[in-house]
């Protein structure tokens, strides 16, 4: 799991969509035991949009990013204004040493790569998972 990074989207989306595709994503890879690749702009997007989900208050926002931390290493990069997704999500693979990202951002999930970066949304990450791999010689 350690080839791909979670956009912010899929971590807020795991958060308030029990049983979405997101989610699933989010068990699959943050496992017991194995941490995953994130930045500080990813973390800082996922809390400020958990922030403006009314069903969370203060306390469960704090205690999401508290679990969530759990299961990453952060790693360094540039900092990109909040804004910036595009750039945000490329600088963090970079900096993961990652080639594909999972968001599903509408404007950039399964759209061509961007400076070598595949951005891959939750739905087609799983389907990719689940499907068997060809018969040998095929």
């Amino acid at each position: 799991m350690s080839d791909i990074i979670l956009g912010p989207d899929v971590y807020v989306n795991a958060s308030v969509a029990l049983g979405s595709p997101p989610e699933h994503v989010v068990r699959r890879v943050l496992k017991p035991g194995k941490k995953t690749k994130t930045t500080e702009w990813i973390l800082a997007r996922v809390e400020a949009m958990l922030n403006n989900v009314e069903a969370f208050k203060k306390e469960a926002v704090d205690q999401q990013m508290s679990t969530i931390r759990q299961f990453v290493d952060i790693v360094e990069k540039d900092d990109h204004p909040s804004d910036e997704w595009k750039e945000g999500l490329v600088a963090a693979a970079k900096a993961a040493g990652v080639k594909r990202v999972i968001t599903d951002h509408p404007d950039f999930a399964d759209k061509d790569e961007i400076d070598g970066i595949e951005l891959i949304s939750s739905d087609a990450w799983l389907v990719e998972q689940t499907t068997p791999p060809p018969p040998p010689g095929a």
